[in-house]
């Protein structure tokens, strides 16, 4: 197993780390530092943050170790050459939902379809017929599909999956993306 580069240490503030890592609130939040997005711990480094909240030394290494796995992660599946790139934890909800469904011998399709106010927004759907010119991604069991129009415009995206505070869901990291709307659903 290949060693998890350290992206993340105990005296970078919250606020850059949020800034370059959002992937990473989740694991912050479930930690119990669920004031991430508050103005009072932007300038707090994790160790302040996290002995504010009462953690031991122990508490903050795991906390640490396990945010750098989730940025690890991201920033391995941008240089892996791939068209799209799916985090683990999106694959793992990918086939919760699957399993939950009964649809285990589905996909999730992925397209992008007019609407929102910046013009487009994705459309995830479970499905079972793959078409000829599809491209499929597969990553730990479970497939994404998406057809050639849409691949077009999200090559070198990273699909993830976010529980926060706000909300959960499926999310398009898409470089390719000029514009989005302040709720994040539509771009353009």
């Amino acid at each position: 197993m290949e060693a998890v580069q350290e992206l993340i240490h105990k005296d970078m503030t919250l606020g850059e780390i949020v800034s370059k890592y959002p992937q990473v609130v989740p694991v912050i939040t479930e930690y119990g530092l669920h004031c991430v997005g508050c103005h009072v711990s932007y300038w707090e480094t994790v160790e302040q943050g996290c002995k504010g909240h009462g953690m031991d030394d122990e508490t903050i290494q795991n906390l640490l170790k396990d945010i750098n796995r989730v940025a690890n992660e991201k920033q391995s599946a941008k240089e892996d050459g791939a068209v799209i790139h799916i985090t683990d934890f999106a694959a793992e909800k990918i086939k919760e939902v699957l399993t939950k469904q009964n649809k285990e011998d589905h996909f999730l399709r992925l397209e992008i379809i007019s609407g929102g106010c910046s013009g487009k927004s994705y459309s995830f759907m479970l499905d079972n017929v793959q078409k000829p010119n599809d491209t499929v991604v597969e990553k730990n069991d479970i497939k994404v599909v998406v057809d050639p129009a849409t691949l077009e415009q999200i090559k070198g995206s990273t699909i993830d999956y976010l529980d926060t505070l706000q909300g959960a869901g499926f999310k398009i990291d898409n470089p390719n993306a000029t514009k989005s709307c302040g709720c994040g659903s539509s771009f353009r």
